[in-house]
C-alpha cells in the first residue's frame, strides 16, 4: 500500500513541478516590459515621467495577479488529482502554452492603450484569458469524469464542489473580452477584479483540500 502511493504520488509531481517553472517564468517575463525612462523631455520630472507610463504598469500588475492565481488554482486542482494519463499531460501542456503566452498580449494592451488599436489590443488580452480559463475547465473535467483520476480519499463533496466554482471563470472572462470592444479601461478593471475576487479563500471542509478559483 505504501508503495502503491508512493507511485501515485510520483504520477502528478513532475506535471506539478513543471508546471511550476512555467508560471514562474511567465511571471518573471512581464517585468521586461517595464523601462527606465532615460530621456526626459524639458522639464518634466521623474515621477510625471514614470505616471505616464501608468499603462504598462497597469497590465504588468493585472497579468501578474492573475497568472499568480492562476498557479494557485493549478496547485489546487492537483491537491485533488492523484493520477495522470496520457491526455492529462496534453492538455496541461496546452494550459501551459497559453499561460507562456500572456507576456505577449500584456505587452500590446501596454502599449496601445490610449491608441486606436487599444481595443483590438485589449480583447487579445482578456480573449487570452478567457481561453485560458477554458483550458483550465477542460483539464478539470478530464480529471474529474467518473473520477477517473482523482485520489480515492478524495470526497465527493470536494469534487462537486470544484465543478461548481469552475462555472464562474469562463464567462466572466467572456464578459471581460466583450467589454474591450466597449471601454478598455473598465475591461482591464474587470481582469484586475477577477484576480482579486478568485484570490478570496475558499471555504472548505475540515481536514480537506483547497477548493480552486477557477
Amino acid at each position: 500500500m505504501k508503495k502503491n502511493k508512493e507511485h501515485l504520488a510520483r504520477e502528478t509531481s513532475r506535471i506539478e513541478a513543471f508546471s511550476d517553472g512555467v508560471f514562474a517564468i511567465a511571471m518573471t517575463l512581464l517585468v521586461l516590459d517595464l523601462k527606465v525612462p532615460h530621456s526626459l523631455n524639458g522639464n518634466i520630472p521623474l515621477l510625471q515621467a514614470l505616471a505616464s507610463e501608468w499603462p504598462i504598469f497597469a497590465a504588468y500588475l493585472t497579468s501578474f495577479a492573475t497568472i499568480g492565481i492562476m498557479w494557485m488554482s493549478h496547485h489546487y486542482l492537483f491537491t485533488v488529482i492523484h493520477r495522470s494519463d496520457h491526455w492529462l499531460f496534453l492538455i496541461n501542456l496546452f494550459l501551459l502554452l497559453l499561460i507562456t503566452f500572456v507576456p505577449f498580449p500584456t505587452s500590446m494592451v501596454a502599449e496601445y492603450i490610449g491608441k486606436s488599436a487599444e481595443n483590438a489590443a485589449s480583447a487579445l488580452y482578456s480573449g487570452t484569458f478567457f481561453i485560458i480559463a477554458l483550458a483550465f475547465q477542460f483539464l478539470w473535467r478530464h480529471a474529474s469524469k467518473n473520477r477517473r483520476l482523482i485520489g480515492e480519499s478524495v470526497d465527493e463533496s470536494i469534487v462537486r464542489g470544484i465543478t461548481s466554482s469552475y462555472r464562474f471563470g469562463p464567462p466572466l472572462y467572456l464578459a471581460a473580452f466583450i467589454l474591450s470592444f466597449i471601454n478598455v479601461i473598465a475591461a482591464m478593471a474587470v481582469t484586475f477584479g477577477l484576480a482579486i475576487f478568485f484570490a478570496i479563500p475558499p471555504k472548505k471542509p475540515a481536514k480537506s483540500p483547497l477548493l480552486p478559483s477557477r
